[in-house]
């Protein structure tokens, strides 16, 4: 196989956008996320438009074993995985003491343990190889505590942090790791966080924009990547100086409800 690329989450939104620029590069794939179906339409899809070889690897990657399925199927094509796109993620809106504690550590296994997992297992390949790229789908949320998604902001935070000490312990063995840090997009994530009504949920950047930033990002080999200019200005020379205590406020306003 080709360039084979591993990407999470691959069902829709920027994991779909992201897939489809790797096929059209020519790479081949190896696509999962939970929903089938998806999948299928889409290894279908890329096979025919691209001549790539598409794998689908269908399962829940933050349910228990779910990492450790997804390499022993990945391990067994027998062909090594120069990409990893850790996508797979979601956030979910509201106090934290009147959330769902289940949901909120179901956000850790996914949006935090699997992706270790993934990253130690596929990076020891690729730095034992000598080359290889991994792309961590993380968020501007890195860079703030998030009042009404404060486990959802703290996995981010996390997601960012690993991405660049990883890069450092790295990069002299020939891999990059990247972390793409997007604002809000418009995609399945605003539904699933429950987002209708507040600010953010009013987004207009696309899912194909953001994967096409994250993607160049990748290939340059850049530790961080803002695809909002005025974002990226404002989270790292404005933020960082404001007094903290109007900084969670300012958060909370822009997460809550109307009315």
């Amino acid at each position: 196989m080709t360039n084979l690329a591993l990407i999470t989450g691959a069902s829709s939104g920027i994991g779909l956008e992201l897939a489809r620029i790797h096929a059209a590069r020519g790479g081949d794939l190896v696509i999962t996320a939970r929903r089938e179906s998806a999948l299928v339409a889409l290894k279908a899809e890329l096979e025919a438009a691209h001549g790539v070889t598409v794998h689908v690897v269908a399962l829940d990657l933050g349910a228990a074993g779910g990492a450790e399925a997804l390499i022993a199927a990945v391990d067994g094509l027998g062909s090594p995985v120069e990409v990893l796109i850790n996508n797979a993620g979601f956030g979910g809106h509201g106090e934290f003491i009147a959330r769902d504690l289940a949901d909120d550590l179901a956000m850790i296994d996914l949006n935090v343990r699997a992706l270790v997992i993934l990253s130690h297992h596929f990076a020891r390949q690729m730095a034992g190889r000598g080359r290889g790229r991994i792309l961590n789908v993380s968020s501007t949320a890195s860079y703030l505590p998030g009042p009404m998604m404060a486990t959802y902001y703290a996995t981010k935070a996390y997601v960012s942090s690993f991405s660049q000490a990883l890069d450092e312990e790295l990069r002299g063995k020939g891999v990059t790791v990247t972390a793409l840090e997007p604002g809000p997009v418009a995609t399945e994530f605003m539904d699933v966080a429950a987002l209708g009504g507040t600010q953010l949920g009013r987004t207009r950047i696309t899912a194909q924009s953001v994967a096409a930033f994250g993607y160049a990002a990748m290939l340059k080999g850049k530790l961080r990547a803002i695809n909002d200019p005025m974002m990226r200005f404002a989270l790292n020379w404005l933020a960082p100086f404001a007094p903290r205590r109007m900084v969670l406020r300012t958060v909370r306003r822009f997460q809550t409800k109307a009315g």
